[in-house]
This record gives structure tokens, C-alpha cells and sequence, in this order.
């Protein structure tokens, strides 16, 4: 990340990312290394860091509020297979009512605390009929149909540059080593390609035949937002997600909040054993 200049010093948001990189600095030693949004699927990685320090996002003076169900809501410093992490526990979404500016916080302010690579999470709907309950994929891809764009208006060299290249929003490298992992805890993990929706509904039959015509294999309310930051800041980026509902438009299911986190925990142990290895042969 470049040096601040003059402009950046007059833009509000470099603003306010200082101002919360500076109240985390001084309530944490940790300096990590790599981040982790822990979304639907992952809390069983924020149990597996050895904690530090723990500090909500209510207590940041500047930080948006989680409000989805089973987001907590709350920034954790540690450690995890012995490599500094922040890990923030309560994902941010356009859906909540926030910016996709907003959105994008933890993945700046990450950036800022020293982070070089991120690991993000999510539940998913499987447009790809081989995808199966509770499966967990990688994304190599995406499709941004949420409507929202981080950085959209004057752009603040200080974050990145003003036409970042998305040839390579997740990293292969990264991705290679996730299949090698899981290979290893002896399952397959399988590449998709991910299309972002605004939500909080669910999509219509018609939406659904619409977006797999498109060329998606899953489809979120998330991550989108987050990969266009992570690329404009510089941070390598894996994205992993489990199925929590299948979305074949002539054999559809009605699905609840309770059945997507139920498939979401089934998924869980896979997704944080996988994530534990990647950082462990880094």
C-alpha cells in the first residue's frame, strides 16, 4: 500500500481506516499477517485461534455493525498454526444496508495492520446440480450482479489504484494449495465460479436459470465486495464455500435460515481443517 499523500490524507475513508487501525494497535501487539472473514461455515476457526486480544465491533469508534444472524460481530487477533491472524467474526453485507464501502472495512483495515493474504468463507446456493449438501468448494471466479462496487467514486491512491486488474481476483497459488489440503483431510474440493446478488431474498426459479446461463456454478449475498477490495489493496485472496441449499430451478426446495446454518455447521470441520493446513504449509 502506497504512502499516504496529501489527497488521501483529506479523504474520509483513509480517515477513518487510520482512526481504526490505530484503536486496534492499541488494544493488540499482534501484527498479523493474514485475515480471515469468518462468514457462515467458519466459526469453528475463530475457536481454533489462540487469542490475543478480542474487541467488538461496537467498541470501534467507525466500524459498521454486524447484523446477521450467527455473526458476531467482533475483531480477533492471535494466532492460528503459528501465523499471526486477524480474524473478523461478523460479516458485513450490502443486504444489511451498508455500502459496499462499508462492506469492504475489515478487508482495508486488515491491509493496514499488516496483512499480505485473505481467507474468506460463506454459504452458498449450488446452481451446478453436481454440487451437493454441506459440499465445500473454492472459488476461482466471479460474477458481480450485486449492484455495488467499493470503488465506485474518487479514487484514494493510498488504498490502490484507480483501474485495479481483476485477472486474478483469487489466487492460484492459494487455491492449489486448498485442493492439496483437502485432498489430504481426503476429500475433493472443487472449483466454482461465484455470482454475487444483493439479496437478503432468495432468487426466482426464473433468476436461477438466468444465472446458471450466465456460467455460475453458486450463488451469495457476499464476497464480491471483499475480492474487489482485496485486489485493489493488494492482498492475495482465498475464497472457500459450503453449499447450505440446492438451486436447480425445476426441482427447488424451499429452504430457512435454520437449514442453511444446519448445512453450514455439517460443513464446518472440513472448511476449518482445510484453512488449518494452508496456513500451516505456507
Amino acid at each position: 500500500m502506497s504512502t499516504a499523500g496529501t489527497d488521501a490524507l483529506q479523504d474520509p475513508e483513509w480517515q477513518r481506516l487510520q482512526s481504526l487501525c490505530t484503536q486496534v494497535q492499541a488494544r493488540s501487539a499482534v501484527t498479523p499477517q493474514t485475515a480471515i472473514l469468518l462468514g457462515t461455515g467458519l466459526g469453528g476457526v475463530a475457536e481454533a485461534i489462540t487469542v490475543a486480544d478480542r474487541i467488538p465491533f461496537a467498541e470501534l469508534d467507525g466500524m459498521p455493525q454486524a447484523t446477521a444472524e450467527s455473526h458476531a460481530g467482533e475483531v480477533i487477533l492471535g494466532e492460528l498454526e503459528g501465523v499471526p491472524v486477524v480474524a473478523f467474526s461478523g460479516r458485513l453485507h450490502c443486504y444489511e444496508g451498508h455500502s459496499s464501502v462499508d462492506v469492504v472495512v475489515p478487508v482495508r483495515l486488515a491491509k493496514l495492520l499488516g496483512c499480505e493474504q485473505l481467507i474468506m468463507g460463506s454459504a452458498v446456493g449450488g446452481l451446478d446440480p453436481r454440487f451437493q449438501l454441506a459440499q465445500v468448494v473454492v472459488i476461482e471466479d466471479h460474477i458481480n450482479f450485486i449492484g455495488a462496487n467499493p470503488l465506485v467514486g474518487p479514487n484514494c491512491d493510498a488504498l490502490g489504484p484507480r483501474w485495479p486488474d481483476m485477472i486474478e481476483t483469487y489466487n492460484e497459488g492459494l487455491i492449489k494449495r486448498a485442493q492439496q489440503a483437502a485432498l489430504e483431510e481426503q476429500f475433493a474440493l472443487d472449483r466454482a465460479v461465484y455470482v454475487g446478488v444483493l439479496g437478503p431474498n432468495l432468487e426466482t426459479r426464473a433468476e436461477y436459470r438466468m444465472l446458471r446461463n450466465w456460467g455460475a456454478d453458486i450463488v451469495g449475498m457476499s464476497t464480491v465486495p471483499e475480492a474487489i477490495a482485496a485486489v485493489h489493496c493488494g492482498l492475495k485472496t482465498l475464497a472457500l464455500a459450503v453449499v447450505t441449499d440446492r438451486c436447480q430451478a425445476d426441482a427447488l426446495e424451499a429452504v430457512n435460515i435454520e437449514s442453511i446454518i444446519g448445512a453450514a455447521a455439517q460443513a464446518e470441520p472440513q472448511m476449518v481443517n482445510v484453512i488449518r493446513r494452508v496456513l500451516r504449509h505456507q
